[in-house]
């Protein structure tokens, strides 16, 4: 999977099946806001969406960052996935 991080539109940018995958983000301090996932109305590959946010949170994890997410599909992802939780900053539960 290869991901391109478009620091000018504030995104990680995936293509998947022919269809674009973004996550926008926002950085303040040591963290990264995980603000929104924007798939295609049709797009349902659940798989390729995990595995776009597990490289993501690598991602983070290489560069020492705290992760925050906002959006609600990216908040389900760390429930179903508990090994990410040390990624959150302290006092944030999901």
């Amino acid at each position: 999977m290869e991901i391109k991080d478009n620091t000018f539109s504030r995104q990680f940018e995936v293509v998947v099946d022919n269809n674009l995958i973004t996550v926008e983000y926002s950085f303040q301090e040591k963290k990264i806001f995980l603000t929104r996932l924007n798939t295609p109305d049709d797009f349902e590959n659940e798989e390729a969406i995990s595995e776009f946010l597990k490289e993501i949170l690598a991602r983070a994890e290489e560069n020492k960052l705290k992760v925050v997410p906002i959006f609600p599909k990216i908040t389900a992802f760390f429930r179903k996935n508990p090994v990410y939780k040390n990624l959150l900053p302290p006092g944030i539960r999901i």
